[in-house]
């Protein structure tokens, strides 16, 4: 009998075990996640119907059998040794709704990214505090809203923390001690995040030993920017600091970041700041991005410079110390800074010239000098070597481009601004035929006296912005090859010709003030325009308008003025949905004013100076309540002013001068709000419109004009013309007296009703008027005194109440005197100053005495008069009641003459009788 060989079976035996090992190995590899848990797929299931999915991102999440593994979910990942869900990428997703509390049940999520979706401006889920394996949590501009939770400092594995929140809906903290928990955080940014009230945000961000990334960019933190100059624990791990965007009030830069040796990024962008760059910034020297730009910081850039050689000449390679205008002086030498790639020194008291040397700084992408005072030559030398070179900002200098003409640059830039800069010759630049990929060109004011080559229409198919206005430039509009639709302005040159109809492509486009000649197959486009902003004023095109303004239903701003156009007013303008600005004036258009009911956003509307004719419509004031500006001059609008213009509550200026209006001032102007409310805090009327600019929308405000009749002179108004708050009726048919209830108006700084029938006084309160600038009364038939209260007016600085009835005495006062005899001429019974008709009693016409006003201090009836009255009275009473009552005698003859009399009279009256002949 043989025994069994015990160790060839235990071989079998662990060649199994290792076969079933390998097997399930090989399995594993083929597919990682062996399938998250039934708790798990719950609360994701519960996540998604909490949540509004609009795009379908989560479309693959389900309990189908294609589904039933919720590690193969679109943005779900699991643990490739467990299978637990460890982490959740929902970010840029469109998702809206309500985030479950179910979502606690993920205990091993490490990474939660929830960041560019809606969540209604609720508040950040408290339980989120309760996911204490995260390590990873980025909820950045999801919409959320109310407080921080506390519950956050739960977190204590976190590294990566990211709060952004929109600037227009922020969330806040009271308070930043839940940070002091999380001692594994390396980065943190509260962006926007309301942090107002928190005093001790600094001591916080001191727990944070290894944290490399503080971003507190407008955060609203309060002043000092630090107090303290000792060192933060977190100082020798910080790489990057961006402060920017908050107001620290006058504070100067903390000397104590030169002690921050890992320091690599230093942002300080608009945050006010003062005074010089610390001298412990020498110390700097991993330093490669300072951005002090848009502070109040000032000193000699030379000690900038200087400080920063020291240690950081090696690694610097983003300086931004623009827009501190109290930084002066001349541009030193920067060839030290070998690794210098952007240098933005904009918008500061510089002068001087630029050094040659700078052509030597071969790493240079970005050269910002815009906005100084400096001069002299820029020849090629400048660009010798600068092959990098991609933004190059010149403008508003004095500088003068003198390149060969057949220079052609080392470069290829991508925005080329030179606005200001004087071209040598005159000449148009060649060199810029030679850029085949700008966005963005600016060649504005540049002293540009030339024909426009041909070729410079074969414009860089990436262009988003051209400004080539305030030139001299010559020749026609080619036609333009677009991928983009970019904003062009051709202002303010000589260039004539039709307008190519592929322009109707852009955002935005103006072409005024040229010897443009046709646009008709321009605006007539055989598609929807993207046009949003369009500027056709002061050209020569003579034309009918087309009937196609159904295409432009994103147009904001329209100016077609001062022009030839002819003919009616399309009715389909009435389609401009966008419209805010419409300008139609100083054209031949005729007939009646379309329907413009639809543009309920329109502020300015100016038809003035065409030949319009019909009676103004009752839409105006029912339909477009937003309206600001409203002008109606120079045209053949008849019958009376509709009572629905009084809805127009908003309106500060309204001009219906020169047309032939009659019946009476409407009574209810009181209405106008705007108008009875002194002052106006916004200097200009703004408006915003949108343009497509590099993949995304840009924002472009631009002022309202208008031009008004003003102290007796034709006026343009822009910077100022929010100031102004003016009513014009002039020269129409109106009669009938002056409302009193235009003196409510007290916000009203011009007021011109000349030129019509006015009969009636000047209503006693118009010294309510207090703003008034300007005032003209002249050529009606008002009657009556000029009131007292008009003298109380002491801004008043033009007044004419010429060719009118006024009677009386011109009231004393600052003003009054102050104005020519030609103020009050042509009213023959008006006396004193400033005329030469003195007001003696003997020269007070015949029906003077009947000539009462009703102004408190004006009038006959006063209280003097009351009193003289009642004394007269008593006197004259007791005079001859005592005597008669006291003086016996007197009392007999009295009443014996009233006896005699009685008696005569009744003898006259029956011999009188008897004498009349018999009537029987």
């Amino acid at each position: 009998m043989t025994l069994p060989n015990i160790d060839h079976e235990k071989q079998i035996y662990c060649f199994k075990v290792f076969y079933a090992f390998l097997v399930v190995l090989l399995l594993r590899m083929n597919n990682p996640c062996i399938g998250c848990s039934e708790r798990e797929m719950q609360a994701l299931l519960a996540l998604k119907q909490g949540l509004l999915d609009d795009d379908k991102s989560l479309l693959s999440w389900g309990r189908e059998v294609q589904n039933k593994d919720c590690c193969q979910w679109d943005g779900v990942y699991c643990s490739n040794h467990t299978g637990d869900v460890v982490k959740l990428d929902l970010g840029d997703q469109s998702l809206e709704g309500d985030i479950s509390p179910k979502l606690i049940h993920l205990q091993h999520l490490e990474y939660l990214n929830l960041s560019f979706n809606y969540f209604s401006l609720s508040k950040i889920p408290d339980f989120i505090g309760s996911l204490s394996n995260l390590r990873y949590l980025d909820l950045s501009y999801a919409s959320f809203g109310d407080e921080i939770p506390n519950q956050l400092e739960n977190l204590t594995h976190l590294e990566y923390l990211d709060l952004r929140s929109y600037s227009d809906y922020p969330i806040y903290a009271k308070n930043l001690n839940w940070l002091s928990n999380l001692s594994c955080l390396k980065h943190l940014d509260l962006s926007s995040t309301n942090l107002t009230g928190v005093v001790g945000w600094l001591e916080a961000v001191n727990m944070l030993p290894k944290l490399r990334n503080l971003i507190l960019q407008g955060c609203n933190l309060p002043p000092p920017i630090i107090s303290a100059v000792y060192v933060m624990n977190s100082s020798k791990s910080l790489v990057r600091v961006d402060l920017s965007w908050n107001y620290f009030n006058g504070s100067s830069i903390p000397a104590s970041f030169g002690n921050m040796s890992s320091l690599a990024h230093l942002i300080l962008h608009r945050s006010q700041l003062e005074g010089g760059i610390p001298n412990s910034f020498a110390k700097l020297c991993r330093l490669r991005e300072l951005d002090l730009g848009s502070n109040s910081l000032s000193g000699q850039l030379s000690d900038f410079v200087e400080t920063l050689s020291k240690c950081a000449q090696k690694t610097l390679e983003s300086l931004d110390i623009s827009y501190n205008p109290n930084i002066s002086g001349s541009l030193p030498d920067l060839t030290n800074f070998l690794s210098l790639k952007h240098l933005s020194l904009g918008g500061n008291n510089l002068s001087g010239r630029i050094p040659e040397s700078i052509g030597q700084m071969s790493k240079l992408e970005t050269i910002g000098f815009g906005g100084n005072s400096l001069d002299g030559v820029i020849s090629e030398t400048h660009f010798s070597k600068l092959s990098k070179l991609s933004y190059l900002d010149l403008s508003s200098n004095s500088l003068l481009l003198n390149f060969s003409f057949d220079w052609i640059p080392p470069f290829q830039l991508r925005d080329i601004n030179l606005k200001s800069c004087k071209m040598w010759l005159s000449s148009f630049p060649k060199w810029l035929q030679t850029q085949k990929n700008y966005t963005w060109l600016d060649i504005s004011d540049a002293g540009i006296s030339d024909t426009i080559p041909s070729l410079f229409w074969d414009l860089s198919p990436k262009l988003t912005f051209m400004d080539i206005s305030h030139n001299q430039m010559r020749g026609t509009v080619g036609n333009v090859r677009l991928e983009f639709a970019p904003h062009l302005n051709l202002s303010w040159n000589q260039l004539e010709g039709p307008i190519p109809s592929i322009l109707s492509e852009v955002s935005a486009l103006d072409l005024s003030h040229n010897n443009i000649s046709g646009a008709a197959s321009f605006l007539c486009p055989t598609k929807d325009s993207s046009l949003s902003f369009l500027d056709l004023s002061g050209n020569h095109v003579s034309e009918e308008l087309p009937d196609c303004w159904t295409y432009f239903k994103n147009l904001v701003f329209l100016d077609l003025s001062n022009n030839y156009f002819f003919g009616k007013i399309p009715t389909t303008m009435g389609y401009l949905f966008s419209i805010q600005t419409l300008r139609l004036s100083n054209n031949r258009f005729v007939g009646e004013l379309p329907q413009f009911d639809n543009c309920g956003k329109l502020t300015l509307f100016d038809l003035g100076e065409n030949n319009l004719s019909c009676s103004i419509p009752k839409w105006l004031g029912a339909s477009l309540s937003n309206l600001v500006i409203l002008i109606l001059r120079g045209n053949q609008f008849y019958r009376s002013i509709p009572p629905q213009l009084c809805h127009l509550t908003r309106i500060q200026i309204l001009d219906l001068s020169m047309n032939n209006i009659s019946g009476t001032i409407p009574k209810c102007l009181n209405n106008l709000i705007v108008l009875a409310q002194k002052g106006n805090s916004d200097l200009a009327i703004q408006h915003a419109y949108y343009t497509y600019l590099g993949g995304g929308l840009r924002s472009w405000l631009y002022d309202d004009e208008a031009s008004l009749t003003w102290k007796g002179v034709r006026s343009k108004y822009k910077s100022t013309l929010g100031l102004v708050k003016s009513i014009d009726l002039s020269s129409n048919k109106l009669i009938g007296e002056i409302p009193s209830e235009i003196t409510d108006l007290v916000g009203l700084v011009s007021l011109n009703l000349s030129q019509n029938q006015l009969t009636g006084q000047i209503p006693p309160r118009i010294g309510m008027l207090q703003e008034l600038d300007s005032l003209d009364l002249s050529r009606n038939q008002i009657n009556g005194r000029i009131p007292n209260s008009l003298s109380r007016i002491d801004r008043i600085g033009y007044l004419n109440l010429s060719e009118n009835d006024l009677a009386g005495k011109i009231p004393i006062g600052t003003q009054l005197q102050s104005f020519g005899p030609s103020s009050y001429g042509g009213n023959p019974l008006l006396c004193g100053l400033p005329l030469l008709r003195t007001c003696d009693e003997e020269e007070k016409g015949p029906g003077q005495t009947m000539l009462v006003n009703q102004d408190d201090k004006d009038g006959l009836i006063s209280q003097g008069f009351y009193i003289s009255l009642g004394l007269g009275f008593a006197v004259g009473f007791w005079g001859v009641f005592g005597t008669l009552l006291f003086n016996r005698s007197c009392r007999y003859t009295y009443f014996n003459f009233w006896t005699c009399f009685t008696d005569w009279l009744y003898v006259k009256a029956e011999i009188i009788r008897q004498r009349m002949p018999n009537t029987k």
